[in-house]
């Protein structure tokens, strides 16, 4: 089965790489150069830029970076992993490099039921990602209704497919696929919601190797007519040991493409995956984060950056950026900022018809320990290919958002106070180890999260002890907390409780009933 992917001509560059399936006005050489030119021209630019203003491409003034008020307020966000690989919605975003891997499942999988991997490789699902039901407004009100108050849509993907108009690329939405500039889309749908920021994200750094497997067996990936789409497609293992790094080229261009979408559409937020920690790197990371962090002085809210560590390596100083940390979260608060990146999914980012979803209880409590220890949650949801939110997943979002609607005074516009919190569930550092499944059990009654605005401190119970039950919050003893506490009430019921500050602990009797289906709230006020 072999699909023809239309439209192959965009820019001069585009036809060069294409020569001989679509005509140009230019021959290949004289395109490249033209090209070449052009980019140097931008790419000067872009250093001069990001070296005049107040922020320079070097670590020192790069910490002289505050992170937003908008985004330590914010607390919560929707990620939003939407791509041609959600049509063959097989174990995750990354079949797209698997179905090349001779040792993986995909392969054959992909070969039974698509065909050989020379005739119909990747690039064939373009065409049949028609996004014929996509409505940006729909999926704003959505994410309006779980209560999250900025959006991170994937701006492209390892597979190298943008999901905007690309100058760099002929392989985008606006093409291809939908015909649509879909980040544009978003864009404008986001500008309608005042309380919601818009973000995006890029992990064109990965490209360099996405399919490193298409070279290592018969496929379409060492046709040169698509090594725009799958690049170069070095060996994973030797650029991650250095001994393959990526080239000034690629990382020339990863630039260009990541300098474009901030000049197109302004995102607030960007969220880069973890490549970009490898050393070759970091000079063109330098010079993007001053160049957005310049940029961002004029717009009405200072941007932010997203990155994430990487067998030790990182690619900003603390405080310089925003440390994502993925399906991960932290043991106490962190001293900067942060963010974890998880999924409604267990099992994928992107749509998969064999999803395992988690629980709307989990994801709470997850946003509520998160939130304690000073970080954010950035939570995934996977479109189908036709551009609706599969049912489950508006579900669990507005069971969030419902959630929130009652007790978010206790998470919105909040910060850590003294303590995180309390309880029997221990929650390791790093990447994965929210993971319930793997790395630690669920919470439980003995497990109290702290959050303040100014004088008031809330204390969420993440699962409910018992009706008209006595709890002793242990970390308001005297000393901790020597203030005289005027009242106490739970978000969601009338009437103040009834409570005794000891040197024990704070003894709180709680109301004869839950108000809330999930974490319950204390608001302690002096």
């Amino acid at each position: 089965m072999k699909t023809t992917i239309i439209s192959f001509a965009k820019t001069a560059l585009a036809a060069a790489v294409a020569a001989g399936l679509v005509g140009c006005s230019m021959n290949a050489s004289e395109s490249n150069t033209a090209q070449s030119t052009s980019h140097a021209e931008k790419l000067k630019q872009i250093e001069e830029f990001a070296n005049q203003g107040p922020f320079k491409a070097d670590w020192q003034s790069l910490t002289q970076y505050k992170i937003p008020d908008w985004y330590q307020d914010a607390k919560f966000g929707i990620f939003i992993h939407w791509g041609a690989y959600s049509v063959p919605a097989h174990n995750g975003e990354w079949y797209p490099r698997h179905m090349y891997q001779k040792d993986r499942a995909e392969m054959k999988y992909h070969q039974e039921k698509w065909g050989s991997i020379e005739e119909f490789g990747y690039k064939d699902f373009i065409p049949m990602f028609k996004a014929e039901k996509f409505n940006a407004d729909e999926w704003l009100n959505i994410i309006e209704d779980s209560g999250a108050r900025y959006i991170v849509p994937v701006a492209e993907h390892h597979d190298g497919f943008s999901m905007y108009d690309n100058s760099y690329s002929r392989w985008d939405s606006v093409e291809m696929g939908p015909k649509r500039d879909v980040i544009a889309e978003l864009k404008a749908a986001t500008a309608k919601k005042p309380d919601i920021h818009f973000g995006l994200s890029s992990h064109r750094a990965e490209n360099w190797w996405f399919f490193d497997g298409g070279r290592e067996v018969p496929s379409d990936v060492q046709d040169e007519a698509f090594r725009d789409l799958y690049g170069p497609a070095v060996n994973r293992k030797s650029s991650e040991n250095g001994l393959t790094p990526p080239s000034k080229a690629f990382m020339d261009d990863w630039l260009l493409r990541t300098v474009e979408i901030v000049d197109k559409y302004e995102p607030e937020l960007i969220w880069f995956d973890w490549w970009i920690a490898s050393k070759p790197f970091h000079d063109h990371v330098k010079q993007f984060a001053s160049y957005y962090y310049n940029k961002g002085l004029n717009w009405e809210n200072m941007p932010a950056l997203n990155y994430k560590e990487h067998e030790h390596m990182r690619s900003f100083l603390p405080g310089s950026a925003v440390l994502d940390i993925e399906r991960g979260g932290m043991t106490d608060i962190h001293p900067y900022f942060w963010q974890t990146d998880t999924s409604v999914s267990k099992s994928s980012w992107g749509y998969v018809t064999n999803h395992r979803y988690r629980d709307a209880n989990s994801l709470v409590d997850d946003l509520i320990d998160i939130v304690s220890k000073n970080g954010s949650l950035l939570l995934n949801i996977g479109p189908k290919p036709d551009g609706t939110i599969p049912q489950k997943e508006v579900e669990l979002l507005a069971e969030i958002g419902s959630w929130l609607k009652l007790n978010g005074e206790a998470i919105y516009n909040t910060r850590p106070w003294e303590a995180y919190g309390e309880g029997e569930t221990y929650v390791p550092d790093g990447k994965h180890s929210n993971d319930a499944e793997k790395n630690r059990k669920d919470f439980n009654s003995s497990d109290i999260r702290f959050t303040r605005n100014g004088d008031t401190v809330y204390a969420t119970i993440l699962a409910w002890p018992g009706n008209n039950k006595e709890i002793t919050i242990r970390s308001f003893t005297d000393k901790r907390y020597p203030h005289k506490i005027a009242k106490i009430s739970m978000i969601g019921h009338e009437g103040e409780l009834n409570f005794k500050q000891t040197k024990n602990g704070l003894k709180v009797t709680l109301p004869s009933q839950s108000p809330s289906k999930y974490a319950q709230v204390l608001k302690i006020e002096r």
